[in-house]
């Protein structure tokens, strides 16, 4: 499992984790995750937060899944967050993914000013 260095570890004042210490025995699935209109706030920030740091690490780069945390990419796979092949396995650390910057700068435009 690829570890991303300088990568937050969460929000700090929350109990949302951004990355993985250690690679589990079982991988959670990268699924979308519905964000509902009446999330707590601390959510939203934390969904805000992480794709700053997605956008701030890698750019419209391609990137591996590694040690980011499967829940908070959950949140934004299928929209913000896509994958980069065809060839995609959500079970797999090794996993390339990539901002779709039309609709990250649509929902999220805060982000990229």
């Amino acid at each position: 499992m690829h570890k991303h260095r300088k990568f937050p570890s969460g929000l700090s004042g929350t109990t949302y984790h951004f990355t993985l210490r250690r690679a589990g025995k079982t991988i959670t699935p990268l699924v979308s995750r519905e964000r509902f209109r009446d999330r707590k706030d601390a959510d939203c920030r934390a969904d805000r937060y992480f794709l700053a740091a997605l956008w701030q690490q890698f750019g419209n780069e391609p990137f591996e899944r590694g040690n980011l945390d499967a829940t908070r990419l959950s949140f934004l796979f299928g929209r913000e967050v896509i994958a980069a092949k065809d060839s995609f396995d959500p079970q797999s650390y090794e996993a390339l993914l990539k901002i779709n910057l039309k609709i990250a700068q649509n929902s999220f435009p805060e982000v990229f000013q």
